[in-house]
């Protein structure tokens, strides 16, 4: 089931995983971000490699959220999802293309997070990123995510930063 909702200039949408702006958002946010890790992966041996892709991939079947922001002409620019991750609601894939950057986008896609995770009675989200990642780490402290240490299933990785924000008073 997919809602709609407007918050100033941005209209956020709750899609299926499947939705094919959501893929295609996915696979941007792959383009862009996998470069800047190629040379950290390259020094594992392939064994380690294999078992990387494994912490890192995504079952569908635990994303309870998927939401879209989309511009004023409809177009979606930014993505984000909720995944059920044991007992936490983790922070999966925030991206907002690049023509987008800077407007306030992500800002909503992260407030939209938050009032889904405390709709679902969530204490707290959690999330990883990396250390290549300076514009990601940069937005999360500066909408209250804290430091916290690494948490499986992302242990086996170094550049791993991760993060939590508090939901409840």
């Amino acid at each position: 089931m997919t809602g709609r909702t407007t918050i100033g200039a941005w209209a956020i949408e709750n899609v299926p995983w499947e939705d094919e702006r959501a893929v295609a958002l996915r696979a941007a946010m792959d383009e862009e971000i996998s470069p800047r890790y190629a040379e950290v992966y390259a020094a594992f041996d392939d064994e380690t490699r294999a078992l990387l892709a494994e912490d890192f991939a995504v079952d569908p079947v635990t994303m309870v959220e998927v939401i879209l922001v989309r511009d004023a002409e409809g177009v979606a620019v930014g993505h984000a999802a909720l995944r059920q991750l044991g007992d936490e609601l983790e922070v999966k894939r925030v991206f907002v293309d690049p023509r987008a950057r800077g407007r306030g986008a992500s800002q909503v896609l992260m407030g939209e997070l938050e009032r889904l995770g405390r709709e679902r009675g969530a204490a707290r989200l959690i999330l990883q990123t990396g250390n290549r990642q300076p514009e990601a780490i940069a937005l999360y402290v500066r909408l209250g995510y804290r430091p916290i240490d690494i948490y499986p299933p992302y242990l086996r990785f170094p550049a791993s930063r991760c993060f939590e924000k508090v939901l409840t008073d």
